[in-house]
């Protein structure tokens, strides 16, 4: 088998062993790049000679000495261009300085070489949205591979990529992740620190691994989670071992099915196969509950006002002045501001841009943006209600596979319904993971990968990672 398409578990035993080097890894993985990403379009850029460098020097003796891992283009890494997919940074911004999540990594060994493609500004559910590069579902390439961080979900299933961190702000870990059957981890808000990750929407945005299996995305989470005095959203932690209680399975666990995620909408092929694995949890000695998330139908649209009130906020640094591209020839300062967005920006983030800057204006803030805030509060109210019945939510990730490319590029209404299992959790502020748990036959005769979602308390993380352990190998065991 191939390096490039083993888990961070199987080459750190053979680095160990020393039956393979770091740098036999990076060769790999270059030549997984140069032969599938022309087709793919995972990689927005990599550097491969200061890989091999730091490939030489790998101490083996680290957590995750000599593994390469791949970086979603909104994560600052010194050295390296940060774009976030668009043209407003394209070729413009080089980091100076490394995320926390990047000098824990480090610390841990890992090796950085590449920059993985992504919804522009982390803005979308099908990675369309980037203004650099076209990424494609490995396992159909006329299909999306998810957003936004549909690159380093594309590059993990395709083996051109060990394993990857991506930022979750409304589902953009888990549904990509599910699209392209990997496993995708959505973090609790402030297990890990969002010092460095470009802000999106900062009440909602968490950074979190996409791998090939779940022991990995455990691994990655034991690097990347702690406190950080840089993020004063993130919580000083007890530290844990998320790997220890991985195979404990799940005899005598209650897990909840909200009735509100099973209803009309669902691809019938999607339901069969998430019922299928929660089938297979009762017989593993797991109690099925049936539970209510009543405000669930609020979701989308709660969302869909708090996310671009924050956008509109945050992107507001971009205004051609700082850093970034600027129109050459600008009248005044308001033309500079103007143009410099205006060809900067791509049409979906330009759209909440916008809406985010209608519903904090004068007159329409306490009717749109804090009434969304108290939906929200409810939304919270309804998890930590459902919490005291059972010890996770089991869900579909998505209501279908992965729609074909341009499918619903005209209608960015249906892409936002798309994403109604996912939001509620970055709302809530919980954490949740997509794993594999099947595949289906599309029209085009492909077999599209199905996730299921596992939802669990604010740092509850244990428990999600050990039921989605449970989840793989019963899917693996059939």
């Amino acid at each position: 088998m191939e390096l490039s398409n083993q888990s961070i578990t199987s080459l750190r035993q053979q680095l160990i062993s020393g039956d393979v080097s770091s740098t036999d890894i990076i060769n790999s993985l270059a030549h997984a790049i140069e032969t599938k990403d022309a087709e793919i379009g995972a990689y927005i850029s990599h550097d491969f000679d200061a890989a091999q460098q730091d490939a030489k020097t790998a101490d083996l003796t680290l957590p995750l000495g000599g593994i390469p891992i791949a970086i979603k283009d909104n994560i600052n890494v010194k050295g390296h261009p940060c774009s976030c997919a668009s043209h407003f940074l394209e070729g413009a911004y080089t980091s100076p300085y490394d995320a926390t999540v990047i000098q824990k990594l480090r610390s841990a060994g890992a090796i950085l070489y590449g920059r993985t493609n992504m919804d522009e500004f982390a803005m979308g559910s099908t990675t369309e949205n980037s203004a650099l590069a076209n990424t494609v579902n490995p396992h159909d390439i006329t299909r999306v591979p998810g957003g936004s961080s549909g690159g380093s979900a594309a590059a993990v299933a395709s083996h051109s990529a060990i394993a990857a961190l991506g930022s979750d702000t409304g589902g953009s870990i888990r549904q990509p992740a599910s699209y392209c059957g990997v496993v995708g981890l959505k973090p609790s808000y402030g297990r890990v620190s969002r010092y460095g990750l470009v802000a999106f929407a900062s009440s909602l945005d968490q950074i979190g691994p996409i791998t090939q299996n779940v022991e990995d995305s455990a691994l990655l989470l034991n690097v990347i989670s702690g406190g950080d005095p840089a993020d004063s959203t993130s919580l000083d932690q007890s530290e844990v071992d998320f790997t220890e209680r991985l195979n404990d399975g799940v005899s005598g666990m209650k897990l909840g099915l909200p009735k509100e995620y099973f209803g009309d909408g669902i691809d019938p092929a999607v339901r069969d196969k998430v019922n299928e694995s929660i089938k297979k949890l009762e017989a593993a000695g797991a109690e099925i509950v049936e539970i209510s998330l009543p405000h669930t139908e609020y979701a989308v649209a709660t969302y869909y006002i708090i996310a671009p009130a924050e956008a509109s906020s945050n992107l507001s640094r971009f205004d051609g002045v700082r850093y970034g591209n600027r129109v050459d020839d600008p009248r005044e300062i308001i033309d500079l501001y103007r143009r410099s967005r205006e060809q900067g920006f791509g049409p979906e983030v330009k759209r909440r841009i916008i809406l985010g800057t209608y519903v904090l204006s004068s007159g329409y803030y306490d009717a749109y943006y804090n009434k969304a805030q108290k939906v929200r509060n409810l939304i919270k109210q309804d998890f930590a209600n459902a919490y005291k019945k059972v010890d996770a939510i089991l869900s579909p990730v998505t209501p279908s596979v992965a729609p074909k490319i341009g499918a619903d590029k005209d209608n960015p209404l249906q892409q936002y319904l798309a994403d109604i299992f996912t939001i509620s959790a970055n709302l809530a502020g919980i954490c949740g993971i997509s794993v594999p748990c099947g595949e289906i036959t599309a029209d085009s005769n492909s077999q599209l990968p199905v996730g299921l979602q596992i939802l669990g308390p604010h740092m509850g993380e244990q428990t999600i990672l050990k039921i989605a352990k449970t989840v793989e190998d019963l899917t693996q065991t059939k």
